[in-house]
């Protein structure tokens, strides 16, 4: 089996968030299962930078896009190939989908068109290497022209297989890209790319992709309802036979309790003290800390955190926060720091090796999505014996066991699981966990339920497979 895996970012060469983690993961996991899976994406300078053995193996010319040269390379680690369109124009430029103000590049139509472009010419009949891939595998809106561009130029089009891995990110562009992108009139249609007289990259994918994942079981079935579907749920339900909700796994050796390099020291129980001296905290052996690495929006529910905040300090909490997003969340995180010293621990931006110790020293974990695709950081938490509180939603409500009596008492609970996003739920929800937290025993028992979780990606490889099976002739 021979997968072409088209990605805009991967771990560890560029990385936005948790489509670069599957990139970097998933494309391994195949590997050890004997498929030929390599890698397609942009040729950023700093992806560049990172991989080995690099070598240019083509250059061409092509009318809308001018000069791209296309580099085949090897992840830093394990090794695994992965090929690069060079193109200085569209890559060699600091964001990967947007500017320093947060602004999307205006041209990410016709830098990602090219991407699908290439991902179709590479694992179509005319493509000029030597490996010819059974099945293209494509990844989110980057990549969603790709099943089109086959469907129109091959007669008999490479199998394709189209993961969602946040239905929210359409790529949504106006319609007289169309022909700039080399896309047929024909293609403009509800039956295609059109979507409310727009051109969709995403619903492009949704429709002519053979096959339709999503990364988890529950999204899967959310996204099919008018409440999650945005505005794509009626062509995902007349779908709903060739669409597989298969849960994300994490790299195991990334993150590794017992031997990460991001740790001051190897796990053990003065965790909790290392992270509040780094971050400025005050010591306080009886204060639970709250931890949150995320993007702050209103997707993630830092609104609603930031909402529940006086209370919980009142109760008792110190909280370390891990991330960006909307600048009104930057600003209101930043604005509780100050008032909060030494009880609230914020930065603003994304520091991987912090990102690894709050999920280490922290003793509980927030993640209260409103809606939630797959989500790494609850996995992350529950692999470092940090009991996460989420959401019921999407992935969320795959990987979280709550915490009932009866759960504690079987041993299955791993963390807290709220049915309604609101400040006085998420309260309600840390005050229990707070008041748990402070019977050792049972908070002990809790936190080895959770890292014996299996969240790695063996499994969840061999369920692409099973799904590349399908299709392939």
């Amino acid at each position: 089996m021979k997968v072409l895996f088209a990605t805009s970012e991967a771990h560890p060469l560029a990385k936005t968030g948790g489509l670069a983690d599957v990139s970097g993961a998933l494309p391994a996991a195949l590997r050890d299962l004997g498929v030929d899976a390599r890698v397609l994406m942009p040729g950023y300078p700093a992806a560049l930078e990172k991989a080995d053995d690099l070598t240019r193996i083509l250059r061409i010319r092509l009318p809308e896009h001018g000069e791209i040269g296309l580099l085949q390379g090897r992840f830093p680690g394990d090794g695994a190939p992965v090929y690069f369109i060079e193109h200085a124009g569209y890559y060699a430029r600091k964001g990967l989908y947007q500017d320093a103000a947060a602004h999307d590049w205006p041209d990410n139509a016709m830098r990602f068109g090219l991407l699908s472009q290439f991902a179709a010419w590479l694992a179509g009949p005319g493509s000029p290497l030597d490996f010819k891939p059974d099945v293209l595998h494509c990844n989110d809106w980057q990549t969603g022209l790709a099943p089109a561009y086959l469907r129109y130029e091959a007669a008999r089009p490479t199998p394709t297989v189209f993961t969602v891995h946040n239905l929210a990110y359409q790529g949504i562009f106006p319609p007289d890209v169309l022909k700039k992108l080399g896309l047929p009139p024909e293609s403009f249609s509800i039956d295609g790319v059109e979507y409310y007289g727009n051109i969709s990259f995403l619903k492009a994918g949704l429709y002519y992709a053979s096959r339709l994942t999503t990364v988890s079981p529950s999204y899967a079935g959310e996204i099919q309802t008018e409440a999650f579907g945005m505005g794509l749920h009626g062509l995902l339900a007349a779908r709903s036979q060739e669409l597989t909700g298969i849960l994300n796994g994490i790299d195991l050796r990334e993150w590794d309790p017992a031997h990460d390099p991001h740790l001051p020291a190897p796990y053990s129980a003065d965790k909790l003290d290392a992270l509040q001296d780094e971050l400025g905290l005050g010591p306080d052996a009886h204060a639970p800390l709250l931890g949150m690495v995320s993007r702050l929006t209103q997707q993630k529910g830092s609104d609603v955190v930031v909402e529940a905040v006086p209370q919980l300090i009142e109760l008792g909490a110190q909280f370390a926060v891990l991330g960006s997003g909307e600048i009104e969340l930057e600003n209101a995180w930043s604005r509780l720091a100050a008032a909060h010293p030494g009880r609230i621990a914020v930065k603003i931006g994304y520091d991987e090796g912090l990102a690894h110790r709050i999920e280490a020293g922290a003793d509980i974990f927030l993640m209260p999505s409103r809606f939630e695709p797959c989500g790494l950081n609850q996995m992350y938490s529950q692999r470092y014996g940090t009991p996460p509180v989420v959401h019921r939603v999407g992935g969320l409500a795959d990987t979280v066991t709550h915490a009932s009596p009866e759960n504690l008492a079987s041993g299955a609970a791993t963390g807290f699981v709220i049915d309604r996003l609101d400040r006085a739920s998420l309260v309600d929800a840390v005050h229990r966990a707070m008041l748990l937290y402070r019977h050792p025993r049972v908070w002990k028992k809790l936190m080895r339920s959770a890292m014996a979780r299996d969240f790695g990606w063996a499994g969840r490889a061999q369920q692409y497979l099973d799904v590349y099976e399908k299709i392939c002739p």
